[in-house]
């Protein structure tokens, strides 16, 4: 039923670093707002911080909020692009965890996409395909939240469509950085499934936004992305 996905590609395509924080594009652009980050400490325990990333564009969105802690680092951010809280239309979180939904209640104007729930400014709740695995459409032809279970049962990523470098995946943790094969496995509560959506996002994005590092650039050679993105 997923019609949003295509096939996935047995073959891993390239990637590079994308050092930008600014993918540009009309009529949206993808601006990393804060960078996350996961170390592991010497005491067994791990500190970290999910990537919070701001689409501009005709609706103004946010993808994640990261934690709690970073609360005036997050306001600093909008403010120094000109935006104030309650100028933010869509705030989607791609999954339920404190680093990436700790700032949900400075947004009370936007509507949440936590997961696969989406509700509205007043609370009311809307039924929609993203749990049965469709998507939802913020704008048609431009900006796409996508089912991408697996690090979680709900999570969820948004496309950008039509960036100067491609079509941008914000995915949050279904990459927790680009060379992650080493940990996001013991971090996914259902790795088959992560792994196969990762494996489609691998074939339809040119850019991905990971959860816990820089973006990135992703390059085919064939359908799919491509090495010159979309335009």
């Amino acid at each position: 039923m997923a019609c949003c996905w295509p096939a996935s590609n047995s073959s891993k395509p390239r990637t590079a670093p994308l050092p930008a924080r600014l993918i540009p594009g009309s009529p949206y652009s993808v601006l990393v707002l804060q960078e996350g980050y996961a170390e592991e400490l010497p005491d067994g325990t791990t500190q970290a911080d999910g990537t919070v990333s701001l689409v501009l564009g005709p609706y103004l969105t946010l993808v994640d909020t990261g934690g709690p802690w970073g609360r005036d680092q997050l306001l600093a951010g909008l403010a120094k692009q000109g935006v104030s809280p309650c100028d933010v239309q869509h705030v989607v979180c791609t999954h339920g965890h404190s680093d990436h939904v700790g700032n949900l209640n400075l947004f009370p104007r936007a509507e949440l996409i936590v997961g696969t729930d989406v509700s509205q400014p007043d609370g009311r709740y809307l039924p929609t395909g993203l749990s049965r695995g469709l998507p939802y459409t913020l704008h048609a032809g431009h900006l796409e939240v996508l089912p991408t279970p697996g690090h979680t049962g709900n999570d969820v990523s948004l496309m950008v469509r039509g960036t100067s470098l491609g079509d941008v995946l914000v995915a949050g943790d279904l990459f927790e950085r680009e060379e992650d094969s080493e940990e996001w496995q013991t971090l996914s509560e259902d790795p088959a499934r992560q792994a196969e959506n990762r494996a489609r996002a691998l074939g339809m994005a040119d850019v991905i936004v990971p959860g816990h590092g820089p973006p990135f650039r992703v390059f085919t050679g064939g359908s799919g992305a491509s090495q010159g993105g979309s335009g």
